[in-house]
């Protein structure tokens, strides 16, 4: 895998096997939800190309685009975690001293863990509710919702894995909070 940019942040390893091991799963992550979102792009372009040149009906396209959407957002979110792509005010931490930023560090990853736990409980029993019943749209098309409800676990999971393991990196020193040196 190809060196990370020197003006692009993200997360530290410092050689840690599973801090790599996660780092890697949500790059793959990162290019599985832009591949999803270029292939909204190609389907929604082919739904323009029959209705508009074509002057015939699409079936399948819109549900489609939602869906691979949908699950590029759930899908993405640890990449962008891993990145340190999400908003990010550091007013507070900056006014703070190294031990007390390193604990409100600590309180926020967690928290963030602990809601992301709960959502993925409730998502994984969303998704697992589908399954059992065989849950389809209401559409022509009719697609199976487990399919398209799948990305929930699977995202929040993966997000839950990346939130763990910058506690881990912040609790080995490997990374600093917030990303602020001690200055």
């Amino acid at each position: 895998m190809a060196a990370q940019s020197p003006g692009i942040p993200h997360a530290r390893h410092g050689g840690n096997p599973f801090l790599k091991a996660v780092g890697a799963i949500s790059t793959l992550a990162g290019w599985t939800a832009a591949a999803m979102i270029v292939a909204a792009v190609a389907i929604t372009c082919q739904m323009i190309f029959i209705r508009f040149v074509l002057n015939g009906s699409t079936i399948w396209q819109t549900e489609m685009v939602v869906y691979l959407m949908i699950a590029a957002t759930l899908i993405g979110l640890p990449y962008v975690q891993h990145l340190r792509g999400h908003v990010n005010v550091d007013l507070v931490p900056m006014a703070l001293p190294m031990a007390a930023r390193r604990a409100l560090a600590f309180v926020t990853l967690t928290a963030g863990a602990a809601i992301i736990a709960v959502m993925l409980w409730y998502g994984f029993e969303f998704w697992l509710f589908a399954w059992e019943r065989g849950w389809k749209s209401d559409t022509v098309w009719g697609v199976p919702l487990w399919k398209a409800y799948l990305s929930l676990p699977v995202g929040l999971a993966l997000m839950l894995l990346q939130l763990i393991a910058d506690i881990v990196a912040l609790a080995l020193r490997i990374e600093t909070p917030f990303g602020l040196d001690d200055a």
